[in-house]
């Protein structure tokens, strides 16, 4: 590969100026300097770029082919640059985040919106699929950001929590368990659990409540809406552990009924994974903050919690009580 940006260059202030005189002055370049790189390409191409003699100078077809490739590449180069610089000042940069979380959409899509009008050169994008494994995407640099209830163990990730919130059971109204001052693992052991399609090691309702106590549900059906998991619950045909925020308006509704996972509720903590190396880039923090407020204004019934806390330690496990059997 021959070309070489100061050739670009070199075409595009000659173009413009008119004169190799006042092009080597815009390069701060001597005119011999100059008239030796254009012989330089022009040898190398085995073809003259201009006309010779002519005023003002005149392109000949292969030298417009280069100023034409100069309109094009220069402007991106240009804004790389600029690109760059902001990224060096920590105003601007890629956040491409995926969301590992079936109900987060209603309250994130507004923090995205209110995000890009106070950091418009951040590259904001939601990247999804439905077999795409995000946490190794993370690390790989493929995204830049995570919202997930998992959290790892590894020193290349960081995981600031966002929120704290209660996992409810949703039952059909008049279901017997809706009396329930804390519902047991053992009284699910007859039922229909409906949950989103993942895997239960994901699923606090299987590894923090079901599975500690050796229960496992009657039968299990998924659904990957939040508003067709409601349905089926109100229509009897199974009950579900969902956040308390989605609960929320069918709740106030009556269409459903809820019961807490234990004596005390099934808690859990919402998460944004980022790389390590990136937790105090400017952007992103600013990103985490506006999640937070969001969330704040939007959902009922969520808990902040301490910055500085990372991993699940924070969240409660169910104690022994919890998994007491009913007396029959």
């Amino acid at each position: 590969m021959f070309l070489e940006t100061k050739h670009l260059r070199t075409l595009a202030e000659i173009q413009e100026t008119g004169s190799l005189t006042q092009a080597a002055e815009r390069l701060h370049l001597t005119q011999s300097a100059l008239s030796h790189q254009i012989k330089w390409l022009e040898e190398t191409i085995g073809q003259p770029l201009f006309v010779r003699k002519s005023r003002p100078l005149r392109l000949t077809p292969a030298g417009a082919r280069l100023l034409d490739l100069a309109h094009r590449v220069l402007p991106e180069i240009r804004r790389a640059e600029a690109d760059l610089r902001r990224m060096g000042e920590g105003l601007g940069g890629r956040l491409h985040l995926v969301v590992e979380c079936h109900s987060c959409y209603d309250w994130l899509l507004p923090a995205m919106d209110s995000y890009r009008r106070d950091w418009p050169d951040v590259e904001l994008d939601l990247v999804t699929g439905r077999s795409f494994a995000a946490l190794p995407a993370l690390a790989e640099s493929q995204v830049d950001l995570v919202i997930t209830s998992d959290p790892v163990d590894t020193p290349d990730l960081a995981f600031v929590p966002l929120f704290r919130f209660e996992i409810l059971l949703a039952l059909a109204p008049g279901h017997p368990l809706a009396a329930s001052p804390g519902v047991r693992p053992l009284d699910l052991a007859d039922a229909v659990l409906i949950c989103y399609p993942v895997e239960r090691a994901r699923l606090d309702i299987f590894r923090r409540f079901l599975e500690p106590a050796g229960i496992e549900p009657a039968g299990l059906r998924t659904s990957e809406l939040s508003v067709m998991i409601l349905q089926l619950v109100k229509s009897g045909r199974g009950v579900a552990a969902l956040p308390n925020w989605v609960l929320a308006a069918a709740l106030a509704e009556r269409q459903i009924a809820v019961s807490r996972l234990g004596e005390t509720g099934l808690w859990s903590t919402l998460y944004a994974g980022m790389r390590a190396r990136d937790r105090e880039s400017p952007f992103l923090d600013a990103f985490v903050s506006e999640v937070r407020r969001t969330a704040r204004r939007l959902l009922a019934g969520i808990e902040p919690v301490d910055d500085m806390r990372q991993g699940r330690g924070s969240d409660r496990r169910p104690t022994e009580s919890d998994f007491m059997l009913n007396p029959a």
